[in-house]
């Protein structure tokens, strides 16, 4: 079987495509496309535990600290303890945490729609539906348990 051929070789190269389209765009605005994530996923008036954004972008929490730490001293997010619970971080947006979100927000609905736009419903639908099974094979761990 060819590389072009297989399933996980070509989510790869769209999504390294998406990620570098991304970062370009995102780079005009001084974030990286994995700050644009985390700006997204901080929820507005309660903030988000730190240790809850790294499994929401799929980002190993050694990569996560380090952006966290970068994104608190270029002013995007704060750090509060938890009121009810002083274990927990919280992660709040500023104000320029938030006009960076909304950044982030037209680029990924710039995207959407051109897609929408050359791509029919049907397909589009059948498409989610794939990655959807795809993603409950992985999760379900069904592909090497026998191993």
């Amino acid at each position: 079987m060819k590389a072009k051929e297989t399933v996980d070789f070509n989510i790869k190269t769209a999504w390294h495509a998406i990620f570098r389209m991304y970062n370009n765009e995102a780079s005009k605005h001084e974030i990286t496309t994995s700050m644009g994530y985390v700006l997204i996923n901080i929820d507005d008036e309660k903030g988000t535990p730190a240790t809850k954004i790294g499994p929401m972008i799929g980002m190993e929490i050694h990569s996560l600290s380090r952006m966290i730490k970068n994104m608190e001293e270029r002013g995007l997010i704060l750090r509060k303890a938890d009121k009810e619970d002083g274990r927990v971080t919280r992660i709040f947006l500023t104000e320029l945490g938030k006009e960076k979100r909304e950044v982030s927000k037209k680029t990924i609905r710039k995207f959407n729609h051109a897609v929408q736009e050359i791509v029919p419903k049907e397909k589009l639908d059948t498409f989610f539906e794939v990655i959807d099974n795809i993603n409950n094979l992985i999760d379900n761990n069904h592909i090497f348990r026998d191993q």
